[in-house]
């Protein structure tokens, strides 16, 4: 079942509260004592945030401890802080912060199955962090009835990367049903849903999660903001003086051979 609305505030705000803590230097079990005692004791994520803490201390992986806890912590977001968790992934773990904290924010105020979904699909999509798994974590969201829980798990499990995600939402909206005498299948998906995914089919998945995120308000999954590093002013310097010794080497060469051509110095007319 879901949370209480409080319980989502105080996720939102701790997962805004690591992120921003984790750029200013402080290690993860700094961040998780200093919260524990920081957020609202009426919430249960004090008692979670301390079990998380543990299990820091013993193996360092939050989302070990998080597995122990899916009756507070979704599927979904135990497997999103696994994946950036892993040594060998190029998944950064704030990332997945600011991840969980939008999702976070959503499901503050009536959250749909079908923006939800949509969120997380793109989540797996936009990251790279695998469909079958990622797909299994999904299923498994209390968010989700026994009919969405079927056709993520075994329908869209088995046709991803097959069959074109546009269409397979538009076969399971009302807007396809409108106008098809096929055997009705449970309708997952709305009217304005499928129109979208009808005008979207053949193109670029991102484009279509980009085109439901400004007609219908679902929340868009953060991107990665590439900074571009300026040069040390050190370094600038010293490369500087590298190119000064280069040109005088040269010119201690050439009198070695036979003396310095001075003509390349002179301004031509």
């Amino acid at each position: 079942m879901l949370l209480k609305k409080e319980e989502y505030v105080e996720q939102n705000f701790f997962f805004k509260t690591f992120r921003a803590r984790l750029d200013d230097g402080y290690s993860t079990q700094e961040i998780l004592y200093g919260m524990k005692n920081e957020l609202l004791n009426a919430t249960n994520l004090p008692v979670a945030i301390g079990v998380l803490l543990t299990e820091v201390k013993l193996s360092g992986k939050m989302s070990l401890a998080m597995q122990r806890m899916l009756h507070y912590f979704t599927p979904f977001q135990t497997f999103v802080i696994k994946e950036a968790e892993k040594e060998e992934g190029r998944f950064d773990f704030r990332i997945a912060l600011q991840i969980l904290e939008r999702e976070a924010q959503y499901r503050m105020d009536s959250p749909t199955p079908q923006g939800s979904f949509f969120y997380q699909f793109e989540t797996l999509s936009r990251n790279r962090l695998g469909f079958d798994y990622g797909l299994e974590a999904i299923a498994n969201d209390p968010i989700y009835d026994e009919n969405w829980k079927h056709w993520v798990n075994v329908v869209l499990r088995r046709q991803v990367g097959f069959i074109d995600v546009a269409k397979l939402v538009f076969v399971r909206s009302a807007f396809y049903q409108l106008y098809e005498d096929e055997e009705p299948q449970p309708v997952l998906f709305g009217e304005q849903e499928g129109r979208i995914a009808k005008a979207s089919i053949g193109r670029d998945p991102l484009f279509f999660f980009s085109a439901l995120s400004r007609h219908l308000g679902y929340p868009a999954v953060p991107r990665i903001q590439h900074i571009e590093e300026k040069e040390d002013p050190a370094f600038t310097e010293l490369r500087r003086k590298l190119e000064l010794l280069e040109d005088r080497v040269q010119l201690l060469q050439e009198e070695l051979k036979g003396g310095i051509n001075l003509e390349r110095f002179y301004v031509k007319k």
